[in-house]
């Protein structure tokens, strides 16, 4: 069984910065693409960024891109997301979650294991 764990969300200004982590459980975190997804109030989950299984690639949605860096540290397990120059657009409950085996990176669908997130939220 997999468990992610998020952490590092919080409260901060218009143009201030955070890292978000995710702690994964398991042997396996290496072999598996992993992506941060968000979701606002009132509106779907979306895809905010996706890293390969060695780290070597990533992708990001065109709204924060150049903004977020998506990176992994597979001795540790653990996913980041560092985010800067917020804007309170960025404001959302942030998810960690794992790709399975086959899939596109950005279909939440294709994600098989959640976290149970963490709010992030920008105060303008």
């Amino acid at each position: 069984q997999v468990q992610l764990v998020e952490s590092g969300g919080g409260l901060v200004q218009a143009g201030g910065s955070l890292r978000l982590s995710c702690a994964a459980s398991g042997r396996s975190f290496s072999s598996y693409y992993m992506g941060w997804f968000r979701q606002a109030p009132g509106k779907e989950r979306e895809f905010v960024a996706a890293v390969s299984s060695s780290g070597s690639r990533t992708i990001y949605a065109d709204s924060v891109k150049g903004r977020f860096s998506i990176s992994r540290d597979n001795a540790k397990n653990t996913l980041y997301l560092q985010m800067n120059s917020l804007k309170s657009e960025d404001t959302a409950v942030y998810y960690c979650s794992r790709r399975g085996i086959r899939g596109d990176w950005q279909k939440l669908e294709d994600y098989d294991y959640w976290g149970q997130g963490t709010q992030v939220t920008v105060s303008s």
